[in-house]
């Protein structure tokens, strides 16, 4: 894919401004008004790679804003400061099929969400989550008339977009979390994304997930309530959004890694504090959306949120052992040596 701007290196360069950095491995302070700041996880130095731009391939879904980080880190040079000259490819299949191709070369990386990964990964695909890049991006959503908190879900249907989903396994997880059994006590159903309000108004389910832009543009034309969202409670402080790399390049290129990695960092932490321009940045790829809504969405979401090395890890195995309460993971599964065998530490001293 070509660059999506014609400015050369240096002028991209000269346009990026340097970011400080939080403590390693640390989450971002929330402290601030909007909990919005500027600074990318990690204080570990990272030199831009040496010799010719290096070429890397991000493979990444285009529908969904939980990835702006992703052209906004070559909007605004942040890839070309390590000196990585990064093409795109836009995947759409599925995450076995996106980790396959992570593994076998034929990407070097990928955002994705964590609850859509965690499973496929036991295979035991060559792939390491590096860092996680931002919280916040599902969204639980019913008429004013219906159901208004999760307990009065018991015994409705929820319409999804896919049944093994990561909105259907979080908010199992929730439901479990307020007594009632996702499996039993409530209904799933699938459809297409923009049937899910059609199913709404005609009855066939009581309430809606899924995440934006679909979810923020349902909600405004149908009229619609959020029952909850991974922005409640402690969730908001959990990146739902990863980033994987390829083993190989973790081995191989342990610099390139960290490099593209710092990259697409620095480039989320300017989404929580510039998400007028991230929204224009990001229009091209979500053509029902105006750069506006994209604005409001990113807003909303917990850009300001990520993490590396040990809190990483602490996130994976709180993950899997929630995974393991609603009957994705086995319960003798080990989360702990799990969160270990798929998470990678770039910067550890």
């Amino acid at each position: 894919m070509p660059d999506m701007h014609s400015l050369s290196r240096r002028t991209l360069l000269a346009g990026a401004t340097a970011l400080p950095f939080a403590a390693r491995g640390a989450r971002a302070d929330d402290s601030m008004p909007g909990g919005a700041h500027c600074s990318a996880a990690g204080t570990a130095s990272v030199a831009p790679v040496p010799g010719p731009a290096r070429k890397l391939t991000i493979a990444w879904n285009q529908n969904s804003t939980c990835t702006a980080a992703i052209p906004v880190a070559k909007e605004k040079g942040f890839f070309a400061r390590y000196n990585l000259d990064v093409d795109y490819v836009n995947f759409a299949g599925s995450t076995d099929q996106l980790l396959e191709a992570l593994a076998t070369g034929k990407a070097d990386g990928a955002p994705g969400m964590a609850l859509r990964w965690l499973k496929p990964l036991q295979q035991g695909f060559d792939v390491k989550l590096v860092a996680g890049l931002h919280a916040g991006c599902m969204h639980l959503l019913a008429p004013k008339s219906g159901p208004a908190k999760l307990e009065d879900l018991r015994g409705k249907t929820v319409g999804v977009t896919d049944i093994g989903g990561p909105d259907k396994n979080f908010f199992s997880i929730r439901l479990k979390e307020a007594g009632i059994d996702p499996e039993s006590d409530v209904q799933w159903r699938q459809y297409p994304a923009d049937l899910l309000p059609v199913a709404l108004q005609r009855g066939e389910v009581q309430a809606i997930s899924g995440s934006d832009p679909f979810s923020y543009l349902h909600k405004r034309q149908f009229d619609l309530v959020e029952i909850d969202s991974n922005m409640n409670g402690s969730w908001a402080q959990i990146a739902c959004c990863v980033i994987g790399l390829r083993g190989s390049l973790i081995r191989n290129d342990p610099a390139v890694a960290a490099a593209v990695t710092r990259a697409i960092l620095e480039a989320g932490a300017w989404v929580a504090c510039n998400p007028e321009e991230a929204g224009r940045i990001f229009k091209p790829f979500a053509a029902r959306a105006s750069a506006e809504d994209l604005a409001a969405m990113l807003r909303l979401q917990g850009h300001h949120h990520q993490t590396l090395g040990p809190s990483l890890h602490d996130e994976i195995v709180r993950y899997a052992d929630a995974l393991k309460q609603i009957g994705v993971f086995r319960p003798s599964l080990d989360s702990a040596r799990y969160a270990g065998k798929v998470t990678q530490d770039l910067f550890a001293t």
